[in-house]
């Protein structure tokens, strides 16, 4: 996610197939073995999410009725059960009425506490099961733990003409369908979406058939990476699709209102900048990449197909472009290779930061010097209203401290073990650690190992302390 406040941009001013076309073969996998996470209990939120289970794969079948602004679902959740218990819970927002489970094709009953939905029935560990959920209900966002405007509230959003979208960083999944709404838990996504007339639903992932049935548009996309529940996304809306080929051939689709078809300028630079992030960080991990245009004032980085905030390009096409590539930084750094645990989340958004001010210094739009002097000059600031990067207040979530104290920190840490040192474990990280979670140790001591440094003190201090150490 993109710190968007008006603020910043003086600071940085310094294809689709059509109806008709034949499915596409589904991706084969091996009984989901590549989902496989170890969930654990946040240590921020740990209301959201269940370190008791391991869900491995959610196949959604979403219909959207937008006169009655009523969302009807049918999930399949395959999971693997991490400990014996006598029920299993998933995250469910209580507007969205359950109207009957079954797991592994029996009838099975449930109750529901809150935004939780709690399935009866023994299981035991290890034990792999499948829950079918169908639900129905008007999705609303749902109280996120921010200040900022844009993190205020997380989750699905109807707009007034009956539009959906969603992003739903830390969580907010929830919102929209029954989830284990905690980063540490990795599933792959099915997704068919039956749409209005001909509104088009845009998710994850390839686009693997759309046609027409009965006067609505469905589309099914499918993810052939694991991803967290908050990358996932859903847009409903009359969009139009615009296709280009990136490196190495890589698909690459921008979903824009067909009554904004100018929206898409800016984003045709797009493969220019997947590979100047190629050459930092090696190889694009997943198989294709797009971006879908909705009405938020915020972006995402929601894995293959980033959500972006039509009301950004009111700050022009530079600010869209840098915007663009601070969401695909993210792509290694947060969404193939993603935090355990939300106070980590100083590894998706230091890097991502840093990577983009890079880019913007690389076309002559800002100078690096300048920006030194003022993460620098403001990084006691931040870390006085918001807490140290790394240990940040927990009602603030995603708020400067994270992006700009972090940033300075990857800065030094360039200067402490060498530029070409440095560039060369940038690049490995995600390569090493694709469709993986890490927590903050275990980046650490890869850095150590791999420079032959002691950097535990450096991380710490700059991750933790509430002095500045700049």
């Amino acid at each position: 996610m993109r710190l968007t406040a008006p603020a910043l941009v003086a600071a940085l001013a310094l294809a689709i197939p059509t109806a008709g076309t034949a499915e596409a073969a589904p991706v084969q996998r091996d009984l989901y073995d590549d989902a496989m996470s170890t969930p654990v209990e946040d240590s921020y939120y740990p209301a959201k999410g269940d370190p008791g289970i391991d869900v491995l794969n959610y196949d959604l079948d979403l219909d959207w009725r937008k006169q009655s602004r009523v969302l009807r679902g049918t999930a399949k959740v395959t999971f693997r059960v991490t400990k014996a218990a006598g029920s299993v819970q998933l995250d469910l927002a209580s507007r969205m009425k359950v109207q009957r489970v079954s797991v592994d094709g029996a009838q099975a009953g449930f109750s529901r506490q809150g935004n939780y939905l709690v399935i009866d029935g023994r299981v035991e560990r290890n034990a792999r099961h499948t829950a079918r959920i169908v639900y129905r209900g008007t999705p609303a966002p749902a109280k996120g733990p921010a200040s900022r405007s844009d993190v205020a509230k997380v989750g699905m959003r109807v707009t007034r003409d009956g539009q959906l979208w969603t992003m739903q960083e830390p969580y907010g999944a929830f919102t929209w369908y029954p989830a284990n709404d905690q980063p540490s838990d990795k599933a792959f996504y099915d997704v068919r979406v039956s749409a209005p007339g001909s509104w088009v639903g845009v998710s994850n992932g390839r686009l693997v058939a759309r046609r027409k049935v009965d006067g609505r548009t469905i589309t099914r996309w499918d993810s052939a990476s694991p991803m967290s529940t908050y990358l996932a996304t859903l847009a409903v809306g009359p969009y139009r699709s615009v296709s280009q080929t990136g490196p190495g051939q890589l698909p690459m689709t921008y979903w824009v209102p067909r009554d904004r078809p100018s929206l898409v300028k800016p984003l045709r630079k797009t493969p220019a900048a997947m590979r100047w992030l190629e050459s930092k960080l090696g190889p694009y991990p997943f198989e294709s990449i797009g971006i879908v245009v909705t009405p938020s004032d915020s972006a995402m980085e929601t894995q293959t197909m980033v959500t972006f905030g039509r009301k950004l390009y009111r700050y022009g096409h530079r600010y869209v472009r840098s915007v663009v590539v601070h969401e695909l930084a993210h792509q290694w750094y947060g969404d193939t290779v993603t935090p355990s645990d939300w106070r980590d989340l100083w590894m998706n958004e230091g890097m991502a930061t840093y990577l983009e001010t890079r880019w913007n210094v690389d076309q002559g739009w800002t100078t690096w010097r300048a920006w030194q002097r003022q993460w620098k000059r403001d990084d006691q600031y931040w870390r006085d209203l918001y807490g140290p990067p790394g240990a940040f207040y927990r009602d603030e979530f995603a708020s400067i401290n994270v992006y700009y104290c972090t940033a300075l920190m990857w800065d030094r840490l360039r200067k402490k073990i060498g530029t070409a040192e440095f560039n060369r474990l940038v690049r490995a990280w995600p390569q090493r650690h694709q469709n993986s979670n890490q927590d903050r140790w275990a980046l650490i001591n890869w850095f150590e190992r791999r420079s032959g440094e002691e950097l535990s003190r450096f991380f710490n201090t700059w991750l933790n302390s509430p002095d500045s150490p700049a």
